[in-house]
């Protein structure tokens, strides 16, 4: 069947767009329940049982809900002891939000780029900057060219897949640096068979309408570490000290996430393995569809790796187009259906050029090449088989 045929299939006009919530649970009756109870702002049981859900599936100790995943890692940053002029090791090929927090508590981004064949954060780039380009002096590790000193590497697991990171925990124990996962994109999925989140020292999740589980937007704060747990839902409410008073010992942010938004996340996290499976059956599907074309890569998932497949995502070569990448994503939009670029490498912000950047070209190319492809847990498979042949139709014009 041609894409043509397949357009006839479905409904007119299509829109199929690239990764919507997925709310067929509970989340009516808990929200119905948060509303008819009065309990819609900052206090109310499913704050408290949201984290306790999450805690427990990650398999940490401790987990503070918070209003975003940007508030998440900005709060993990604090609370980790990153003080300004400081440098933590990020990810090149990332949404912004992690750069932007470094930012926010005065340190300053190395970025480090990606590894060619899963697209993650370059392990051995990282274990080569750390041992080549920075000196050991009194119990800190400096950067020789900014003679700043380096406090932590902030992973990004990226589309669903996790980071190949014992290299980089086993480098980063050896200097003394804190590693702060970003799991925004990849709650549930599991690195040589342990959920990411529980990698490092400290991690952070997001909840943004795009994410795998939705809470509208929110996130997360997993850590085993009680003292920081402690200071992090301090930070989250203002840090008053007082239950009664309205005395505060630092300044504080009004981080935390409402029960409303926590309803919906219990409800979520209730249906977050079928939405996986959902995920990777998705993946799957794309997979074998698209696996014929020609100087195409497409996502492949580690022997070390159990990736959730956030968002699909497809290389296509200039060989393959007469122009690029942008190209086929303009084109698909004509079809109806939604897709887009991976993100600008942060060392390519305007912001950020005059950073410390590690790295060849690889995060560049992947830039450049790559389009996302619809992922929701709702797509149909007539929906994905007609988003196949269209690429196929396109790819092989």
């Amino acid at each position: 069947m041609n894409a043509n045929q397949q357009h006839n299939k479905l409904k007119s006009p299509i829109n199929i767009p690239l990764s919507v919530p997925e709310i067929k649970g509970n989340e009516w009756d808990y929200v119905k329940e948060c509303l008819d109870t009065n309990w819609v702002s900052y206090v109310g049981h499913y704050v408290n049982k949201f984290e306790e859900v999450l805690a427990d599936y990650v398999g940490v100790q401790y987990a503070v809900a918070t209003a975003s995943g940007t508030a998440a890692l900005h709060t993990a940053l604090l609370v980790a002891g990153i003080q300004p002029n400081d440098e933590v090791l990020v990810s090149t090929l990332t949404f912004i939000a992690p750069v932007n927090a470094i930012r926010y508590v005065g340190a300053w981004p190395v970025f480090i780029d990606s590894e060619p064949k899963y697209w993650q954060i370059d392990p051995n780039k990282v274990v080569d900057f750390l041992n080549q380009e920075c000196r050991w002096n009194n119990g800190n590790l400096y950067n020789k060219l900014t003679g700043r000193r380096i406090k932590a590497i902030l992973p990004v697991h990226i589309l669903g897949h996790p980071v190949d990171i014992n290299p980089i925990v086993e480098i980063a124990r050896k200097f003394n640096l804190t590693v702060i996962e970003d799991a925004a994109e990849s709650l549930g999925a599991k690195y040589h068979g342990k959920l990411v989140g529980d990698l490092g020292d400290i991690s952070c999740i997001s909840f943004n309408g795009n994410k795998v589980v939705t809470t509208g937007g929110g996130g997360a704060i997993l850590t085993n570490n009680e003292e920081w747990a402690v200071r992090a839902k301090h930070l989250t409410t203002q840090s008053k000290q007082d239950s009664l008073e309205y005395v505060h010992d630092e300044i504080g942010y009004n981080y935390r996430m409402n029960n409303i938004a926590a309803a919906i996340g219990v409800a979520q996290m209730e249906q977050l393995d079928s939405f996986i499976d959902k995920k990777r059956q998705i993946a799957s599907m794309y997979s074998k569809g698209l696996q014929d074309l020609a100087d195409c890569s497409l996502m492949e998932e580690a022997k070390y790796a159990f990736s959730t497949f956030w968002l699909y995502t497809l290389l296509v070569h200039d060989s393959v187009v007469d122009s690029d990448s942008r190209q086929v994503i303009r084109e698909l939009q004509k079809f109806g259906i939604q897709s887009r670029p991976l993100w600008r490498p942060a060392h390519r912000q305007k912001m950020y050029q005059d950073c410390v950047y590690y790295g060849t070209d690889c995060a560049d190319s992947i830039n450049a090449l790559g389009v996302q492809l619809p992922s929701s847990v709702g797509l149909q498979i007539e929906e994905q088989e007609y988003v196949i042949q269209t690429i196929c139709s396109l790819l092989n014009r």
